[in-house]
């Protein structure tokens, strides 16, 4: 029975103690839905890009040694595995995983950002901000944007051959020679600054992943900004060099 409480006319109902207790209610998408799988997946998908990267660079420095050696290069990136399989199956794949993990990467990205908004939705009193927040906040946003825009151009231009002055029909070391010639020089500028960004963006998301992965002690805290630092610059460099030679004569 319902027991009440007299006070007065009033009376409030109360609860017997054997009443089943209200349901909480679960958070629906499971692992992925939560985040540490957001966080999960923005570390595959990020160690995927930047494998690709470092491999790209590896490509690139192949310009260095002639156009019979790039060429060659870009050649066998189409052959990968024949006979076994049919020419370009395996690129094709590469394409994929990577167009996938840069969705992937975007998403979890994305996701990440509106649930910190929404578990703090009421603005400190003070500005407790930091500036190296703030800093890192901005690369992270418009260098993503910027390093979106520049891939579609690189692959309009480098790729398909559409805004190259070589057209769909030149050589890949026509395409890089004539992409970055000296006249095109707003190309280089716009490729420098897609680089840089990326170079932060790999250096704060390297440093994100280890201190996610509680890998940032205080012992290794400075090692590991360092590896970030070196690992960022080194892609920087490595991707830099090649349009620089273009645009100096030394690769023509």
């Amino acid at each position: 029975m319902t027991a009440t409480i007299e006070r007065g006319a009033a009376t409030a109902p109360v609860k017997p103690s054997g009443s089943a207790k209200t349901p909480t209610p679960r958070r629906s998408g499971g692992f992925l839905g939560s985040s540490n799988g957001k966080k999960a997946v923005m570390a595959v998908t990020g160690a995927i890009l930047v494998l690709f990267l470092l491999g790209h660079m590896a490509g690139n420095l192949k310009s260095f040694f002639g156009a019979e050696a790039f060429n060659t290069y870009a050649e066998f990136l189409r052959t990968m595995g024949e006979p076994l399989v049919p020419r370009r199956v395996l690129l094709t794949l590469v394409e994929v995983v990577l167009t996938a993990s840069v969705v992937l990467h975007m998403w979890s990205a994305v996701s990440l950002a509106r649930r910190a908004r929404k578990a703090r939705p009421v603005k400190y009193a003070a500005k407790r901000k930091s500036q190296a927040g703030g800093y890192a906040t901005h690369i992270m946003r418009w260098g993503g944007l910027t390093i979106l825009l520049f891939v579609v151009w690189h692959l309009l231009d480098l790729t398909f051959g559409v805004v190259n002055p070589a057209g769909w029909d030149g050589t890949p070391y026509e395409k890089l020679v004539e992409g970055f010639a000296p006249s095109r020089w707003w190309v280089t500028a716009f490729y420098v600054l897609a680089v840089v960004m990326v170079g932060l963006h790999l250096r704060h998301g390297l440093w994100s992943a280890f201190q996610t992965l509680g890998l940032a002690g205080s012992r290794s805290y400075r090692p590991l900004k360092a590896v970030a630092a070196v690992v960022s610059a080194v892609l920087v460099l490595g991707f830099l060099v090649v349009p620089v030679a273009v645009m100096i004569g030394v690769i023509k």
